[in-house]
């Protein structure tokens, strides 16, 4: 009607100019301070595990995604040595800054869902080493050749710092790289 109109998430929004210019405004810089339910990760391609994660405490990670375009959710099995963990998580965006959902379910749940995954699976081993204040985590592929690691940040303007021990083994930054999803990854 010339009145309203649609933003992005499709949800109708006054089109006045300048309220819609701050609201948008407000929003991005929610997202990049950062909050309940927003996930803000860098994630980086190693050419190897490094060596200081094999003392590492590690989880043994399986998970699957549900068919579905419009919302993607994903299904996991954590294993560490206090025991067995299943969840269920919504994520949406892509890039630095995403909005994430997540919420432990049953081991009756994954397992009556779990075959719904088929085709769209991937496993890894996840060692979690601190450093700096921060905690690493490095996902090393059981079912191919590919180790990433990726860390959480508290604002998006956070800047990084590789660690000596990361940086012998980083290949590049491929934060926001779609390749390296783990949508896409899962097969």
């Amino acid at each position: 009607d010339g009145i309203r109109d649609r933003d992005v998430t499709g949800v109708q929004t006054c089109a006045l100019p300048i309220f819609g210019t701050h609201v948008h405004a407000m929003v991005r810089e929610l997202r990049e301070i950062g909050g309940t339910g927003v996930e803000i990760e860098r994630k980086y391609l190693l050419s190897r595990l490094p060596p200081e994660a094999k003392d590492a405490p590690v989880e043994a990670i399986e998970q699957g995604f549900l068919p579905g375009r419009t919302l993607i959710e994903r299904l996991r099995r954590s294993t560490t040595a206090d025991g067995t963990k299943y969840l269920r998580t919504v994520k949406t965006g892509a890039g630095l800054v995403r909005t994430e959902i997540e919420e432990e379910t049953t081991a009756d749940v994954f397992a009556a869902m779990w075959p719904l995954t088929k085709g769209k699976r991937l496993t890894k081993r996840r060692y979690a080493l601190a450093d700096a204040g921060h905690v690493w985590q490095i996902d090393d592929f059981t079912d191919r050749k590919l180790v990433l690691a990726e860390i959480e940040l508290t604002s998006a303007r956070e800047e990084v710092v590789i660690p000596d021990w990361l940086n012998r083994c980083l290949v590049r930054d491929v934060t926001g790289d779609v390749e390296y999803l783990n949508f896409t990854l899962a097969r």
